[in-house]
């Protein structure tokens, strides 16, 4: 599976309010650059007039692809969820890895990425259009 498919539903989990933060900038990257992306913060229903979904299982899509930018411990509880909805890819942004969280990814099959930025690595692939 190619997580750079435009066919391809993308929950960005750690969405923020923040537009420094790489939770802002990675979902606005994607939307700007036309892919099929959904915002996720349980801590928010709307920011900047997006809407915004409260986990995984909300979006309107079943996620292809998992972004995740929290904090390690977070990420761990968001892995579960992930498994749940059947999600068969995980991006990890660094700093928001945890052993823990790519082990369950190994243990069921998720294609897992850690320890790489998606802007700043992963759209600069060849795998990009």
């Amino acid at each position: 599976m190619d997580f750079f498919s435009k066919q391809n539903a993308i929950a960005v989990i750690g969405f923020s309010r923040d537009r420094a933060k790489y939770g802002y900038r990675v979902y606005m990257t994607l939307k700007g650059k036309g892919y099929d992306v959904y915002p996720v913060n349980p801590n928010a229903s709307e920011i900047g007039g997006i809407r915004v979904y409260p986990n995984i299982r909300e979006i309107p899509k079943k996620a292809d692809v998992a972004i995740i930018v929290t904090k390690p411990e977070v990420t761990e509880k968001v892995i579960e969820e992930i498994i749940d909805n059947g999600t068969k890819m995980v991006w990890m942004q660094p700093g928001s890895e945890s052993e823990k969280a790519i082990k369950r990814c190994r243990e069921k099959g998720i294609e897992c990425i850690s320890k790489s930025c998606f802007i700043l690595d992963g759209l600069k692939t060849e795998f990009m259009i």
